[in-house]
């Protein structure tokens, strides 16, 4: 299998924002843009593996400045790691007021997709050639944010094997809850 590089499967997105996606307060809904995500996610594995991509996880979902009625949204998204079977798709979010000018970051996230095969099952996908220092960036960053979710996974199953009820009862204290048990 040839190896190919993430410029050959960078992909960009750009929609209008209309009325219909908007929630009461006016603003776009997080689902519509994670929807939109979910998509250049898919467009840019499949470029890259050549067949059917599944999102199998999402890293760092956080809204960082809402989105408006009637602004662009271009989703930039590429292959930023590669395992077996599975892709790291970073996806930068940006928003722009065409009648103002104005451009405003919204969001980075990272999606983990795999490739699967016609009968359903895992496919290895080409590897990764990385052509510029923020390709080695991204890889890199990449093994390490998997890196730190597994011993984050690690821990909290550690964690939740070890909690007894006095524990859990200790841990929510002056938190803003109430028991009654």
């Amino acid at each position: 299998m040839k190896a190919k590089s993430a410029q050959n499967s960078r992909t960009t997105i750009t929609e209008l924002m209309i009325p219909s996606y908007a929630n009461f307060g006016g603003k776009i809904h997080g689902g519509i843009l994670l929807s939109l995500m979910d998509k250049v996610a898919y467009a840019t594995a499949t470029k890259h593996s050549g067949a059917y991509c599944v999102t199998v996880s999402v890293d760092n979902v956080d809204f960082l400045q809402p989105v408006e009625v009637g602004e662009l949204v271009s989703m930039m998204a590429s292959v930023n790691y590669v395992g077996n079977s599975s892709m790291i798709i970073g996806i930068k979010v940006i928003a722009e007021n065409v009648k103002s000018g104005l451009v405003k970051h919204t969001n980075t996230s990272y999606f983990t997709m795999v490739a699967k095969n016609e009968d359903g099952s895992l496919m290895t996908v080409p590897s990764l050639i990385l052509n510029s220092k923020d390709d080695v960036r991204r890889f890199a960053e990449a093994v390490k944010r998997k890196q730190l979710r597994k011993g984050y996974q690690e821990q909290m199953e550690a964690e939740k094997s070890a909690f007894t009820f006095e524990k859990q009862k200790e841990l929510i204290s002056g938190q803003r809850c109430e028991v009654h048990i």
